[in-house]
């Protein structure tokens, strides 16, 4: 039985499958000839990422399909109610790369509060010749520590987020509309841990206390953070998304940075991938990453070995 990974699979995911007596195909084919290569090839599995889009069309045009996979936690590139109407199982990875994009999140925060994103654009250019302009640039720089850390969206990524903010000695702050309320572990050596127990508030509140905004939401209709919310924040917040785009609304983020309303923004996902719009790229205050949350060896390994193990029970144990 064969599977076409189109957006790559980690080793570990191709030695599970293959010792199952599955044939992993990784060659990339082009969006537009999806369809015929899985029909060519009688292709019983479509793997992918967020790169390939599995819509209507290449669902029905390829019938012999059993199961749908996403590596990685959104499937909004995928028509997963349809599928699911065809008789396809359509699956995904929802714990595999909490972790990794919770340390993103930190990877932004730090760059933003010490200027690390914009220090690294000008040293280069002008470390040898303007050093003590440059260190008198950088010098007001701020701490995590004891900061108020805003989460909006409190599933798996957020509560690990919420994990290393409260490591890091940040008071959290959470909403959602459907988790009333979660118990964070916090691990330390030698088996100790403490247990905290953060319940959601009001998104109204979590935008007038935090110093910091970060947003772990699915794909959703409107923006959830606007120009209206942008004017409820404190002045000076950072903002992070590493969720989705289009749920900050890039052109009024961009005006309260500008107006510096907002101190910072670390954006991984844009409105308009693969082409974020220029303004946003060329921005001082915002640092900057190509969708990467979940592109770690780490959580790439844990993708493929979580998919195949999926697939094994759907196929082989049945």
């Amino acid at each position: 039985m064969k599977i076409l990974a189109n957006d790559g699979i980690s080793k570990s995911g191709v030695k599970a499958l293959e010792k199952a007596g599955f044939e992993v195909i990784t060659t990339k084919v082009a969006q537009e000839q999806v369809a015929s290569f899985i029909n060519t090839h009688d292709v019983k599995v479509l793997l992918v990422r967020s790169a390939t889009k599995v819509k209507k069309d290449v669902i029905e045009a390829c019938p012999g399909l059993k199961i749908i996979g996403r590596g990685g936690v959104g499937m909004d590139n995928i028509d997963v109610d349809f599928a699911r109407q065809q008789g396809i199982h359509v699956i995904n990875t929802p714990a595999a790369s909490s972790e990794s994009v919770a340390e993103l999140v930190f990877a932004h925060l730090f760059s933003g509060v010490r200027f690390l994103h914009d220090s690294n654009r000008n040293m280069p250019l002008e470390g040898d010749t303007r050093f003590n302009e440059l260190k008198k640039a950088y010098a007001n720089g701020i701490e995590l520590r004891g900061k108020t850390l805003g989460i909006i969206g409190f599933g798996r990524i957020g509560q690990a987020v919420a994990k290393m903010a409260l490591g890091l000695g940040m008071r959290v702050i959470a909403s959602d509309k459907y988790i009333g309320e979660a118990v964070i572990r916090v691990d330390f050596y030698n088996g100790q841990f403490i247990n905290v127990d953060i319940k959601t508030e009001p998104i109204e509140d979590l935008l007038k206390e935090s110093d910091f905004v970060t947003l772990h939401v699915p794909s959703q209709n409107g923006y959830i953070i606007g120009r209206d919310e942008l004017k409820m924040m404190k002045d000076n917040v950072g903002i992070i998304n590493a969720a989705r785009g289009g749920v900050i609304d890039e052109v009024a983020l961009v005006e309260a940075l500008d107006e510096d309303r907002v101190l910072f923004a670390g954006l991984d996902v844009f409105e308009n991938e693969p082409s974020p719009e220029m303004h946003l790229l060329m921005n001082p205050k915002i640092s900057l990453t190509p969708h990467i949350g979940a592109a770690t060896v780490e959580a790439q390994d844990r993708i493929g070995t979580e998919l195949a193990e999926q697939i094994i029970s759907l196929l082989k144990n049945n």
